[in-house]
C-alpha cells in the first residue's frame, strides 16, 4: 500500500486555483497511474502534464484492449475507481465488488462473495441510492469515447437485447418486455471495435475498445388509444437509436467513425444525426423508403442500379441452419430520400445516401431464405471493391451480437436474486464491462491467436493448473490455447472440426479454474 495526499485545498501544482481536492488514499500501486490522468486533466499546463504528455495515451488503442485483460484487481482499479459516487468508501467497496465479480463472473453475489460479511457488505452496496446505472458506467465510457479519437477506423456497433427475469417471481419493479408477458430490463449497447486490418476477404479484422454507450430501461406498455401524434411527440425506443451522436463532437481529422446499425435503426432521426456530425453510417434498410423531388421509390431505384460484381459473406449457424458461406450479387445507387412529417412539420431530405443491395445467388438446397440485404450508407459505392469493404463493415455487426451473448451466458447477468429493479441496475452497469472483458479475451482468441495477453492476464498459477490437467502445449502459452484449454475444463471437447468454444463452455471451465486456483491457495495458507 502507498499513501498519496493530492496537492492542498484550492491550489493547483502550478499555484493556481482549483476546486477543493481532498487527500485521496491509493490502495493499489497501479492506480497511481489513473491518478496521474486525472492531473493532466485538470491541469494540463501542470508539470505533471507536461512530463507525462503522453499519459493520455495509456487510455487508447491497446491500452484499453491490455486494461480489460488485466487481473482483475487491476482491471477493477482502471474501470470504476474514478466513478463519481460522493463518498470515496463506496468507490472502494465498488472495485472490491467489481473484482469479486470479475474473478467469478456469474451475476449472483453469494457466488462471488462466499465471506458472509462481505457479501452483507456487497448487499448495502447496491443498496445505496448514491449507486446507480449511470455512475457506475461513465467512467469507462470516458475512457472508451477517448480512445476512439485516436487517429484510425472505429466501428460504433449499436444493437439492443432483453434481460429477462421473468423467472424470478419476488423481484419487484421490473419493465415489460418481449411480448408483454416478460419482466425485465432492456439494454441498448453501443460497442466501439478499432479496424486493425483487413483480411483478403475485405472482412474487418478489429480490437475491442469498449461500450461506447450502454442504456439500461425498464420498458412500459404504450397509452392505450394512443393517436400517432402523441406516440410521436413523446420519449420512445426509437429515439435511441444514434442517440450518442446528439451532444457529442464529431471525430477529429484522422478519425472515422462508421455507425452500424440493423433494421430497426431505419427511420429519419439516426441518418439525420450522422450527417449532422460527420459520421458514417451502415444500417440495413427495412422500409421501401419515398425519394426526395418525387423521384419514386427506392426499390425501384435499385432495380435500375447496374451489378457491381459478386463476393462471399460468412453466415453464423441460426434459426437452425447451419454456418454456411452465402455468394451474394451486390448493386449500388446513390439517392435522395424524402423527409417524413414529424410533429412541427416535413424534414429536409436526406441527400447523398448510398444504397446497396446484397442478394444472395444459387443458394443450397433446404435454406428458407436467402440472404437479402439493403443497406444504406454514406460510405461511396462506385466500385465493387468499395462495396465489398461496405459489406464487410455491416457483418462485422455480430459482435455486439457476441458481446450480448458474454453478458447474458459469461457473465450471468439474468442469475441474479437480487429483489428490485433499483438493486440489480447498478449490478447490471458493472457486470456490463465484465462482458467487454470476457468478449475481448474471446476476440483475441480469434484475431491475434498466437498473441501473450491472456497468458499474462491469467498469471502463473491458472496456468500451471491447465497445464497440469492438459499437458504443456507445444509451444508457449497463446490467447488461442490458454482460451480452448480453459473451456475444455468446462466440457469443451477441442476437436479439429469443433472451431471455437462458446459461451457455456467457457463460462464452466472458467469457474471451475477459478475454484481450482481457489482451492490451491486455501491448501497453501492452511
Amino acid at each position: 500500500m502507498c499513501t498519496v495526499s493530492a496537492v492542498p485545498s484550492g491550489l493547483s501544482p502550478t499555484g493556481d486555483q482549483v476546486p477543493n481536492v481532498e487527500t485521496l488514499v491509493i490502495t493499489h500501486i497501479f492506480f497511481v497511474l489513473a491518478l496521474a490522468d486525472l492531473f493532466c486533466n485538470l491541469w494540463p499546463n501542470s508539470l505533471t502534464a507536461r512530463c507525462c504528455g503522453g499519459l493520455p495515451r495509456f487510455l487508447t488503442g491497446r491500452f484499453m484492449i491490455a486494461t480489460s485483460l488485466q487481473p482483475a484487481g487491476e482491471w477493477a482499479q482502471k474501470e470504476f475507481a474514478f466513478a463519481v459516487l460522493g463518498d470515496l468508501r463506496l468507490n472502494k467497496r465498488l472495485v472490491n465488488v467489481a473484482t469479486k465479480l470479475a474473478a467469478s463472473p456469474g451475476g449472483t453475489l453469494p457466488q462471488a462473495f462466499p465471506d458472509w460479511a462481505e457479501l452483507k457488505a456487497a448487499y448495502r452496496f447496491f443498496d445505496n441510492r448514491s449507486v446507480d446505472y449511470k455512475r457506475v458506467l461513465q467512467p469507462h465510457f470516458e475512457r472508451t469515447r477517448l480512445a476512439c479519437r485516436e487517429p484510425g477506423e472505429y466501428l460504433i456497433i449499436e444493437d439492443s437485447s432483453n434481460l429477462d427475469f421473468s423467472h424470478h417471481p419476488r423481484t419487484q419493479d421490473l419493465g415489460v418486455i418481449g411480448d408483454g408477458q416478460g419482466k425485465g430490463f432492456e439494454v441498448h449497447s453501443a460497442l466501439a471495435v478499432r479496424v486493425e486490418a483487413w483480411t483478403l476477404e475485405q472482412r474487418p479484422e478489429g480490437q475491442l475498445v469498449g461500450l461506447f454507450d450502454q442504456q439500461c430501461r425498464r420498458p412500459r406498455p404504450a397509452p392505450k388509444g394512443e393517436r400517432r401524434r402523441k406516440r410521436l411527440e413523446r420519449r420512445r425506443k426509437s429515439s435511441w437509436w444514434a442517440e450518442i451522436f446528439a451532444g457529442a463532437e464529431a471525430p477529429p481529422q484522422g478519425c472515422r467513425w462508421i455507425y452500424i446499425a440493423d433494421r430497426e435503426s431505419d427511420f429519419y432521426e439516426p441518418i439525420d444525426r450522422c450527417q449532422r456530425k460527420e459520421i458514417d453510417f451502415i444500417i440495413r434498410g427495412f422500409q421501401d423508403r419515398r425519394l426526395a423531388d418525387e423521384a419514386g421509390k427506392l426499390r425501384e431505384a435499385l432495380a435500375k442500379a447496374s451489378v457491381l460484381g459478386q463476393c462471399t459473406v460468412e453466415l453464423r449457424a441460426r434459426g437452425g441452419e447451419a454456418a454456411r458461406t452465402a455468394i451474394v450479387e451486390l448493386r449500388g445507387v446513390k439517392v435522395d430520400l424524402d423527409g417524413p412529417w414529424r410533429p412541427g412539420g416535413w424534414q429536409e431530405p436526406l441527400r447523398g445516401v448510398w444504397v446497396i443491395e446484397v442478394q444472395e445467388v444459387d443458394a443450397p438446397e433446404g435454406v428458407k431464405e436467402p440472404l437479402h440485404w439493403v443497406l444504406l450508407t454514406s460510405l461511396p459505392c462506385r466500385t465493387l471493391a468499395e462495396a465489398r469493404r461496405i459489406v464487410g463493415r455491416y457483418s462485422a455487426r455480430w459482435w455486439i451480437e457476441e458481446y450480448h451473448k458474454a453478458l447474458k451466458s459469461g457473465a450471468g447477468v439474468e442469475d441474479s436474486q437480487l429483489e428490485t429493479g433499483g438493486r440489480l441496475e447498478p449490478l447490471i452497469a458493472i457486470l456490463a464491462v465484465v462482458g467487454v472483458r470476457l468478449l475481448n479475451t474471446k476476440m483475441l482468441a480469434r484475431s491475434r491467436p498466437e498473441g501473450a495477453e491472456a497468458r499474462e492476464s491469467f498469471g502463473p498459477e491458472a496456468l500451471a493448473m491447465l497445464e497440469k490437467k492438459f499437458g504443456r502445449p507445444k509451444g508457449p502459452w497463446s490467447n488461442q490455447n490458454v482460451l480452448i484449454a480453459t473451456a475444455r475444463l468446462g466440457g469443451f471437447l477441442a476437436r479439429k472440426h469443433d472451431g471455437m468454444p462458446g459461451w457455456q463452455t467457457i463460462w464452466r471451465g472458467w469457474q471451475r479454474l477459478m475454484w481450482m486456483c481457489e482451492g490451491l491457495e486455501t491448501l497453501n495458507t492452511t
